[in-house]
């Protein structure tokens, strides 16, 4: 099987610049869940471009974050001096068991080839009484991501290929969600929907795809320049309900899930 995280080597900048922006919405609700506090020792699992770290940060904690792509762990420890950035992957954390008061994984589970394995992963590193919190995109998918999907219809091509084997996906609904954390081993679960619309434009929008990242981006990797054309046409088109005086205004939700170690 393909490294997953080799879909985002060398994109960080264009990460930052488009998805980075639509996963900040969680980073607060997500904190709460985990239970950060002054003094409070944490993990950002799969940190990106740091944005979890450095709310955690500003809110008194001591941070630790990883990423499985070196560039992402670049730009996390430049946006974000005061955390201590490594370069790690799920489920296999470089630290030792029961280290951190509370574990965070921002839309991380959704890129890993058994999700089961990582919260697995996630609980381990998490102190006896500690919070494990993940928030992943839900299933079936709301208007946001199913943007891209209708794009790829509109071109007759199929989506690229899950990286979760079909034994070992799971439910994209809080229940489904709370059941993982359960399988780890955490107990007093809880799950919760998060929606918002998301503000961009349909420049900045496009990024994603022109970088090949998300579902549209994978997809249209390695196709003729002609079919990109259609996609970027496609896309306008679709999207042109969304667009209010130029802002581009997309409805979208997650799903938060959080246990106790």
């Amino acid at each position: 099987m393909a490294d997953p995280a080799a879909k985002w080597t060398g994109r960080a900048t264009a990460f930052a610049d488009s998805y980075a922006h639509l996963c900040a919405h969680t980073a607060g609700p997500l904190l709460e869940a985990a239970g950060a506090a002054p003094g409070r020792t944490l993990l950002d699992a799969g940190t990106g471009s740091g944005t979890v770290a450095a709310l955690a940060i500003a809110r008194g904690a001591k941070v630790t974050a990883a990423d499985a792509e070196p560039s992402m762990v670049a730009l996390a420890t430049e946006s974000v001096p005061e955390a201590d950035v490594r370069l790690g992957r799920l489920p296999d954390l470089p630290f030792s068991d029961a280290t951190f008061d509370a574990v965070v994984a921002n839309f991380v589970v959704n890129h890993v080839p058994d999700p089961a394995a990582a919260v697995a992963d996630l609980a381990r590193v998490t102190k006896p009484g500690g919070r494990v919190a993940i928030t992943v995109w839900p299933r079936p998918a709301p208007p946001l991501q199913q943007l891209w999907n209708d794009v790829l219809a509109a071109l007759d091509i199929e989506p690229a290929p899950s990286i979760v084997p079909e034994p070992l996906n799971f439910p994209r609904t809080p229940a489904g969600v709370a059941a993982l954390l359960s399988k780890a081993g955490l107990r007093k679960m809880s799950s919760e929907t998060i929606e918002w619309s998301h503000h961009t434009d349909l420049e900045s929008w496009w990024i994603g795809p022109a970088n090949g990242m998300g579902a549209l981006g994978e997809a249209l990797a390695g196709r003729d320049e002609q079919t990109r054309t259609r996609a970027r046409h496609e896309y306008e088109r679709l999207a042109a309900p969304f667009l209010n005086n130029g802002d581009l205004i997309l409805p979208t939700a997650a799903l938060l899930a959080w246990g106790e170690r």
